[in-house]
């Protein structure tokens, strides 16, 4: 019998599951979806739940062995150089903090995640699979950080605590009222219908989100073009990091579309799946 110590095989059951049936999602939202069905609020809760209580002795339902991280002792003030605040687009802060010999990284709306040193500039997570570079600039100074994980490089710009505080209020209100962004109504209906004819406008998105939709644009097309042609829409709620959550009713099949756009009207997160 399965248990939580079985997330991963159920989330990977999940996720070919509903890709079978014409509703695509990805590795990390079937780890998001498997953990809030075990009553976690999150995958970085359970993971850390996982490794704390697997005992040696489990077999058959565990990953293969990955490449052992070596964790190195960094002095305390070279640590205190990366403290600070680093800019997701317009969706999110990572807040980098100091506990101790331990760095603590949070991005806005999640828990917190130890890294550990694997060299004085790179490190690591073990309750994710993720790692965080940071970036100096020609003066020395520590001025960007980069997130590495589910095969993409993340670069977030560090800010001032003011401006930290001035954005995560701003999500923080936006979630409250519930209401949609100016614009990402009218920039869904033509993202879907781009997308549907095949002919994606990838000057309407964020480099890093065309990257995502070039890598993924085959299994994307059979999908949408499964669903069908869009026939209604309902805005439905502010998800985290502040993303807009619609109903799109398809020919076919509903599906929950999310969408965030920075503050020039660039389409910076979009994505859908068949559940909220």
């Amino acid at each position: 019998m399965r248990d939580f110590r079985d997330a991963k095989v159920m989330a990977q059951t999940l996720r070919e599951a509903l890709n079978a049936r014409s509703y695509p999602i990805t590795h990390s939202e079937s780890l998001e979806l498997v953990a809030k069905t075990l009553g976690f609020p999150d995958w970085n809760v359970l993971s850390a739940k996982i490794q704390s209580a697997a005992p040696s002795s489990r077999s058959g339902s565990e990953d293969p062995p990955k490449s052992v991280r070596r964790e190195i002792e960094i002095d305390r003030r070279v640590l205190d150089q990366y403290v600070g605040f680093y800019r997701l687009g317009d969706q999110a802060v990572m807040t980098i903090s100091r506990e101790g010999d331990q760095l603590i990284s949070r991005l806005t709306g999640q828990q917190n995640v130890p890294i550990y040193g694997e060299t004085k500039t790179r490190f690591f997570a073990k309750v994710v699979d993720a790692q965080i570079s940071f970036i100096a600039n020609g003066d020395g100074n520590v001025s960007a950080l980069v997130l590495h994980q589910n095969g993409r490089d993340i670069e977030m710009k560090r800010i001032d605590r003011e401006a930290a505080e001035q954005l995560e209020r701003g999500l923080e209100a936006k979630v409250d009222s519930q209401s949609p962004s100016d614009g990402t109504e009218q920039a869904l209906r033509r993202l879907i219908d781009s997308l549907f004819v095949g002919e994606p406008n990838f000057d309407d998105m964020s480099a890093p989100l065309a990257e995502e939709v070039r890598k993924q644009w085959s299994e994307l097309r059979s999908s949408l073009v499964r669903a069908g042609k869009m026939q209604s829409h309902r805005f439905i709620g502010v998800g985290s990091g502040g993303v807009d959550v619609y109903l799109v009713r398809h020919e076919h099949r509903s599906l929950y579309w999310r969408i965030g756009l920075d503050s020039g009207g660039t389409i910076v997160s979009a994505y859908f799946s068949p559940g909220l």
